[in-house]
């Protein structure tokens, strides 16, 4: 199933006509940045969607994961009419759509899991070359880390700093 694409003008014409806007990205992404009125469902809690015939315009960060999930969006919104905002938050940012940014919410967990991963390796690399050959081995653990997170879905890294102290907040 495709679900047609609105663009951020027309999404903002259908929120006015009385369009329900649903935030698919995960709960830190949305305390960081939003738009003003989105509901915040996660793809994995699609089933909290209310049905109430209302037609739904679905996004997320770009645009990519509404379209990669459509039949699933489609099919949580229950027969009412359902959209994807096309480009996502980013398209509406840059139509000069109003958003609501809290940039003291942490990054990501995503983004931390990238930046982690990366000053690991670098760090494994850089120890490696100048102190001793058995820091490659860090490197070796990071990436084996993150190919078996790409293979399953689970990603220790990430699990381990959603416990951290400066990402409580975002998740309460």
């Amino acid at each position: 199933m495709t679900l047609a694409t609105l663009s951020p003008a027309d999404t903002r014409a259908a929120i006015d006509a009385g369009a329900r806007l649903i935030d698919i990205r995960g709960a830190d992404e949305h305390a960081r940045e939003r738009i003003p009125g989105a509901l915040n469902i996660p793809l994995d809690r699609l089933g909290d969607l209310p049905r109430d015939g209302r037609p739904v315009v679905f996004h997320c960060r770009s645009g990519m994961r509404t379209a990669a999930n459509a039949s699933r969006l489609g099919a949580a919104a229950g027969g009412a009419p359902a959209y994807i905002l096309g480009g996502g938050i980013a398209a509406w940012r840059q139509a000069g759509q109003p958003i609501i940014a809290d940039r003291s919410q942490p990054l990501e967990i995503m983004r931390q899991v990238q930046i982690t991963a990366g000053v690991l390796v670098v760090s494994g690399v850089v120890l490696g070359t100048f102190v001793a050959p058995g820091f490659f081995g860090l490197s070796a653990v990071v990436g084996a880390g993150l190919m078996f997170a790409g293979a399953t879905g689970w990603c220790g890294m990430a699990n381990l700093l959603r416990v951290m102290p400066w990402n409580r907040r975002a998740a309460a």
